[in-house]
């Protein structure tokens, strides 16, 4: 059982930038795909990025590139999700998820294992 919390979410103003944490519970953290994915209200969650087991692939949304950054530190058993440039339609609750997979996962179906979420406001 893997478990995931998410963390640094709040409100920032347009053009602000914010650094989300997805801490991991466990000692086979660097054997796990990460993700990011958001779900704005009323909407359907939807995925932002993703990151292979060892931090060497990495896969974005396409209207996160040049501005998402999805970074790991296995030593710490984070995955890391930089937003700059942010934008208020970027509002939304934000999941970090896992999968036991070398591979980089854009699939929100793949996922095996679900943060709480984070929430993140971006302000006019």
């Amino acid at each position: 059982q893997v478990q995931l919390v998410e963390s640094g979410g709040g409100l920032v103003q347009a053009g602000g930038s914010l650094r989300l944490s997805c801490a991991a519970s466990g000692r086979t953290f660097s054997f796990y795909a990460m993700g990011w994915f958001r779900q704005a209200p009323g909407k359907e969650r939807e995925f932002v990025a993703a990151i292979n087991y060892n931090g060497g692939g990495t896969y974005y949304a396409e209207s996160m590139k040049g501005r998402f950054t999805i970074s790991r530190d296995n030593a710490k058993n984070t995955v890391y999700l930089q937003m700059n440039s942010l934008k208020p339609e970027d509002t939304a609750v934000y999941y970090c998820a896992s999968k036991l997979s070398i591979l980089v996962i854009t699939s929100e179906r793949e996922y095996d294992y679900w943060g709480q979420g984070t929430q993140v406001t971006v302000s006019t």
